[in-house]
């Protein structure tokens, strides 16, 4: 294993090759349907709060990558609350319906419930509130819960790869306990923000033994209350270390879940969805399973991705982002900035995963270590999942 002092990839050079959105010289105004090149729609942001987190799982922040030597952003570079809501709002001027508020930890970040607060402010064109969710590794969340609901949150979703205590205390190499993760699962719960996902990412040869009984448990404890998702090990980022063998294909997922309680396949909620919905037979609840590296979803993924320092993000697998800052800090009016956004978004062709399908998995290089040559993709950790 190198050594951290080769492999650290400081957050403040990500993206350092795109230079700053300029305001287009044809306007694009924002009229609640924006549409990029493959006639996709802005219908979801996620936000990235802060690029730190207090676990290390091996496959978003491995702590021999981002260990006490890091260089995380300064507090300084980090968008404040009142200019990630002004970008929401313009988002949702040009149609964005939903926010997903993620990290790092998006709990570490101070006085998050201040920030739900005024986001849950903003309308639709059609006058309708914003869905508010967040994305959380779950350790603070029995103390917030309550704050996070009261402030507009509308629900969450807990990153939880195992209910095997040891096994789970390896994954997130800081020896948390599972027990807690649980205890803000029912915090959430009890609070009002359900129903709760819980997004489980299954990794060939390290957890995949708990896929079972992650749906015995949350059947018997939550029902319907809780819905379970399987996600495919990804090729994010360039610390993973991942490897193709070590995708578990979600149809394997399905098959083992369908011999101890058979399932049915369910539609999508809505347009764009990224898991594929399995109900249980018997009524007890279901299942989701999101397949990124076996059965790409890109020709509707209708997700854009803004970092904590205020960089525009068109695809999880992207090495660049679109530098929104300097418009916001400068003298950019509101019209200005909503027209910056529409340009970059029109002009968005992304569909890393369809391509990769057709080239085989083995064939990219994007998930290389820090020795190897050309662009270096951005880790989840900086743009969320």
């Amino acid at each position: 294993m190198k050594n951290s002092s080769s492999t650290v990839i400081p957050i403040s050079s990500i993206g350092r090759a795109r230079p700053a959105v300029a305001v287009p010289e044809v306007a694009v105004p924002a009229t609640g349907m924006l549409l990029d090149r493959l006639g996709r729609p802005l219908t979801d942001l996620r936000i990235s709060v802060t690029d730190r987190c207090n676990f290390r799982c091996s496959y978003c922040m491995p702590k021999d990558v981002f260990d006490k030597d890091y260089k995380y952003l300064p507090h300084s570079a980090l968008l404040s609350f009142e200019e990630i809501t002004r970008l929401a709002r313009l988002f949702a001027a040009h149609g964005t319906r939903k926010i997903r508020l993620t990290g790092g930890e998006p709990l570490l970040r101070k006085n998050i419930e201040g920030l739900i607060e005024q986001l849950a402010e903003i309308r639709t064109p059609t006058g309708e509130p914003l869905a508010l969710t967040l994305t959380t590794n779950g350790s603070l969340l029995a103390r917030k819960a309550d704050l996070l609901h009261a402030a507009g949150l509308q629900r969450v979703t807990v990153s939880l790869d195992s209910l095997d205590d040891a096994v789970f205390r390896h994954m997130n190499d800081v020896d948390f306990p599972v027990a807690d993760v649980l205890a803000g699962i029912d915090a959430a719960l009890a609070a009002g923000l359900g129903p709760v996902k819980v997004n489980m990412v299954v990794k060939r040869g390290t957890n995949e033994q708990e896929i079972l009984p992650m749906a015995r448990y949350f059947r018997t404890h939550h029902g319907g209350k809780v819905v379970l998702r399987f996600i495919e090990y990804m090729d994010v980022g360039a610390t993973n270390g991942w490897r193709m063998d070590e995708v578990l294909p979600s149809a394997e997922v399905v098959a083992r879940i369908h011999s101890e309680f058979p399932l049915v396949p369910l539609g999508a909620n809505s347009p764009g969805e990224t898991a594929r919905r399995w109900a249980y037979a018997d009524g007890g609840g279901e299942i989701g399973v999101i397949s990124s590296v076996t059965q790409a979803f890109c020709h509707d993924c209708s997700r854009a991705r803004l970092s904590t320092e205020g960089k525009l993000y068109l695809c999880l697998f992207a090495s660049a982002g679109h530098d929104l800052r300097p418009l916001l800090r400068g003298n950019a009016s509101d019209e200005d900035i909503a027209s910056a956004i529409g340009h970059v978004w029109q002009g968005r062709a992304d569909r890393y995963s369809e391509l990769r399908a057709l080239r085989g998995p083995e064939g990219d290089s994007g998930n290389r270590d820090a020795g190897s040559k050309g662009p270096r993709r951005v880790e989840m950790s900086y743009i969320g999942g």
